[in-house]
């Protein structure tokens, strides 16, 4: 049996149903034996990178690893900004990529280039097999390593010759399976009683919380402390919820922001937020100034790093907050009315009539189910979907502002689908992310993926034209373009479009013909918004650089 057949084995044994990537020569092995192995599907995309993108999306959407491969060389480059991406996430993806022959290894050989110390840096485990006795083992190892602990990518390269190697049948041992993260008990008793201690309190969500809002919001209503959300967050809180106050950071809510900076909460509970820049308004100095500070989460590495915690609880965010609930609880805590004492993001929409970014984005969402997931790529639109758009149901967001790779958000739709095919999904991507990563529109059409693709199409780089405006009150030419058809070139690809001018050509009747098809659709948004994107204080902080 080829040692690439037993990888393959071990892939499926693993209830892994699809494999993202792009053929070529130095993995051919691998795709030559999927022929025989109906059961899993390769989904070949147009770039690799795109394949990066789906990969991570489809890990966190089916909550199991997934595997993504491409050939040695530039095959390989192509996808360390998905690694990095999906280490940013936390997500366990395997990257599989080709390697020239071991016996050609420094002679210059066809897209030579040693990718080990590459992914090493983006990924929790980086290898290259020269043994084929030694490749299933390697792969064993790599796949619990990315799913233990805090979970993450890892990279596997394999020379051509090892793929093809002849290796004795090997009988497969069960998947790995990730063991819980216990937080300590004698942690959370102090942290029960030391807010108790406290008369008021605010919670701050970051994305971590995804697998345990229903607990989150169990302890909030437990301590009636508001709820405030990270950027990344959005998309886990129903927007009806009563102790749901907004969104602090990046493109953050007004409401969030008065009650960090001017608010008199005593103590301040973080749940699954590392803290970084775009959670915490560009490191703000009152985020916990004056305040006692807890800090859950399953990654050690984010306590302390900025903020000093007082209070660090390490385990799966789950675990930390139903042992808090019942502490609390057994120290006599009892529900009390939802009712918020502090200003709340009402989102009002006023003058709904204009033509801009906000409302379209507003008035798409009318139409389409509410059970709908949002990939959101990163742009200007990006802010507006922050700080407008509702949460109407759960995990309806994907928002990558953490890592921030343009075209992201495509790759994301295709993933999600595929994880969750029985899910409505919206991808809001703009023209630069779409010049990117475009083409996999055709990567949805080839395997039937109703997807809609709404394209923000200003014709330049929003986010970097405002953002210039405003940091050094002038703009390059270069940052605008000359404008595209976008509706036009998916109808030459045969995928269904409709390109908008105004926002009355947003009604039911559009969504409708683009939706619920056997395939993907393009909403494009002709649109150039001059109003200032709701980007919080992100201009303020780069404009601090070279005073």
């Amino acid at each position: 049996m080829k040692a690439a057949r037993v990888v393959l084995e071990y892939i499926q044994a693993n209830g892994i149903k699809h494999i993202f990537g792009i053929p070529a020569g130095s993995v051919n092995a691998f795709f030559d034996e999927l022929y025989d192995m109906p059961e899993l599907t390769p989904i070949v995309t147009k770039h690799e990178g795109a394949a990066s993108y789906m990969a991570a999306a489809y890990a966190k959407y089916s909550n199991q690893l997934s595997v993504c491969i491409g050939c040695s060389g530039p095959g390989a480059t192509n996808l360390v900004t998905g690694a990095a991406n999906a280490m940013r996430e936390h997500l366990p993806v395997l990257f599989i990529t080709g390697a020239v022959p071991v016996d050609t290894v420094g002679l210059n050989a066809s897209q030579e280039l040693d990718v080990e110390p590459v992914f090493r840096s983006v990924t929790k485990y980086s290898v290259t097999v020269s043994d084929a006795k030694d490749l299933l083992r390697e792969v064993e190892i790599a796949t619990e390593i990315a799913i233990s602990g805090v979970p993450g990518p890892v990279h596997i390269a394999i020379p051509i010759d090892i793929q093809h190697a002849a290796v004795d049948h090997t009988e497969l041992h069960n998947p790995p399976k990730r063991l819980p993260i216990v937080p300590e008990h004698d942690t959370i008793k102090t942290v029960a009683r030391e807010l108790l201690k406290r008369e008021s309190g605010y919670i701050f969500a970051g994305q971590g919380v995804r697998n345990s809002v229903e607990a989150l919001i169990e302890l909030a209503e437990l301590l009636n402390w508001p709820i405030i959300t990270s950027p990344q967050a959005k998309g886990y809180i129903p927007e009806q919820h009563p102790l749901l106050v907004g969104v602090f950071g990046f493109a953050g809510h007004e409401a969030a922001s008065k009650l960090i900076n001017e608010g008199d909460g005593q103590a301040l509970l973080i749940v699954g937020s590392s803290l970084g820049e775009t959670a915490t308004n560009n490191y703000n100095g009152n985020f916990l100034r004056n305040r006692f500070s807890v800090q859950m989460d399953f990654d050690r590495s984010v306590f302390n790093r900025k903020y000093e915690i007082d209070i660090p609880v390490l385990g799966d965010i789950d675990l930390s907050l139903l042992h808090l609930i019942e502490e609390l609880k057994a120290l006599g805590l009892q529900s009390k009315s939802t009712e918020l004492a502090v200003e709340k993001n009402n989102g009002a929409e006023e003058h709904m009539e204009e033509y801009n970014t906000k409302n379209v984005l507003q008035s798409i969402q009318k139409y389409v189910p509410t059970s709908t997931r949002y990939t959101i790529d990163i742009g200007e639109f990006m802010s507006y979907v922050i700080h407008h758009m509702k949460v109407l149901d759960s995990d309806t967001y994907n928002i990558n502002v953490h890592f921030g790779a343009m075209g992201s958000g495509i790759g994301a739709a295709i993933g999600s689908k595929l994880a969750e095919p029985e899910r409505p999904v919206v991808c809001i991507t703009g023209d630069g992310c779409f010049f990117m990563h475009g083409m996999e529109i055709a990567t949805a059409k080839e395997y039937n993926l109703p997807i809609l693709f709404v394209v923000m199409n200003n014709a330049r780089l929003g986010m970097v034209y405002h953002g210039h405006a405003l940091q050094f009150k002038r703009t390059h030419t270069s940052f605008e373009q000359e404008p595209i058809n976008i509706s036009a070139m998916a109808a030459a690809m045969n995928i269904p479009s409709y390109r908008v001018s105004d926002l009355e050509d947003i009604n039911q009747n559009v969504i409708d013909s683009l939706t619920n098809l056997n395939g993907p659709a393009v909403l494009e948004i002709a649109l150039v918004d001059n109003n200032t994107p709701p980007m919080g204080d992100r201009v303020k902080f780069l404009s601090s650089f070279g005073k």
